[in-house]
């Protein structure tokens, strides 16, 4: 059985995926080498396939791993006993503080996405719709409760927040004038505007 840890301290899937990220973003997916990638990580190509079975298998595991935790997040802010504008808000800011603070990855998804073959292009996908789904319920909840308007349908609610958080990664720069926190207070607050009665 192949071991978690080499010594070197960070799991190995951690590190083979940190450098992933890293060696994706600066170069590109298709210009990064399997042989790049395990030096980077300070392993051998074994123990890459013993946890990926691929290159692309790590591509695709640099977007899910976001995404889980957004999911994950968003479930709880969903869940939680709180007025429907208070969950709104809350979900939509997490989503933009959690992108910003995996910029890379979101980056590296949106450029790279097209390099995933047909049934992992899928899976992605599907994993993106429930995720969006969940918003989604939230905006409606809050339009059939009246505390929302119903003006704008919550799909075009949804794809408006969405598209502001996919852009992200095209602007935002850590050294500027605005913390993800600020952004994020922005951005859910047009939010909320739009959906005002």
């Amino acid at each position: 059985m192949a071991r978690t840890t080499d010594g070197g301290g960070a799991p190995v899937p951690q590190r083979l995926l940190a450098a992933a990220t890293r060696l994706f973003a600066e170069q590109g997916y298709d210009r990064t080498s399997v042989q790049e990638i395990v030096e980077a990580a300070g392993v051998t190509k074994g123990a890459l396939y013993h946890y990926f079975g691929s290159k692309e298998d790590l591509l695709q595991e640099v977007y899910s791993r976001v995404l889980r935790l957004q999911q994950e997040r968003l479930d709880s802010y969903a869940d939680a006993d709180a007025p429907i504008e208070d969950r709104l808000r809350a979900a939509a800011a997490d989503v933009v503080v959690t992108t910003i603070e995996n910029l890379d990855d979101a980056a590296i998804f949106f450029r790279s996405m097209h390099h995933l073959s047909p049934e992992k292009n899928k899976q992605v996908r599907s994993e993106r719709r429930r995720y969006h789904e969940r918003f989604r319920a939230l905006v409606e909840e809050g339009q059939r409760s009246g505390v929302f308007s119903s003006a704008t349908p919550a799909d075009l609610v949804v794809d408006y927040h969405f598209g502001s958080v996919h852009h992200l990664s095209t602007w935002y720069r850590p050294d500027g004038p605005l913390t993800p926190e600020q952004v994020a207070g922005h951005l859910a607050d047009l939010l909320l505007r739009a959906l005002r009665p």
